[in-house]
Order: structure tokens, then sequence, then C-alpha cells
């Protein structure tokens, strides 16, 4: 279990300049962008135990995180 917290920009540091201009110009990945933060911020607090949740339940958002991980770096690379 990592407790360190994945945001974007420190996943994908040589794309920091186009994660900020995607999320000004493109409403679709700023949403998507929002939609991983929200996520993330979500799984940070289970694993430093802030929030509880269930084994199961962590999974599927951590799936659902990378999911959109994955999404938004082939728009980043695009």
């Amino acid at each position: 279990m990592s407790h360190t917290p994945h945001e974007l920009h420190e996943e994908f540091p040589d794309l920091g300049a186009k994660i900020s201009a995607l999320k000004v110009s493109d409403a679709h990945f700023a949403r998507m962008a929002e939609e991983y933060h929200v996520l993330n911020r979500s799984i940070h607090r289970v694993e430093t135990r802030v929030e509880a949740m269930e084994d199961l339940a962590i999974e599927a958002l951590r799936k659902q995180r990378l999911m959109l991980k994955d999404k938004l770096f082939t728009m980043l690379t695009a």
C-alpha cells in the first residue's frame, strides 16, 4: 500500500505544461482530470487511515483511477 499521493503532475512530470494547458483548453480533459483528482484524494485518505473502506471497494477505486490515468495519458500523448 502506497501512502504517496498520485497527482497527475507527479505521475507525468514531463507533461506538466501540457496537463495545465489541456485543463484550460479541453473541457473533457478537465472533467477527467478532476475526476482523477477526486478519486486520488479518496484513495489517499483511505491509505493514510483518515477514512475506512472495505478492501474490495478500495481496489475498485484504484482500478478506476488507473483506467482514468491511462485515458489521460493517451490524451496527453496524442
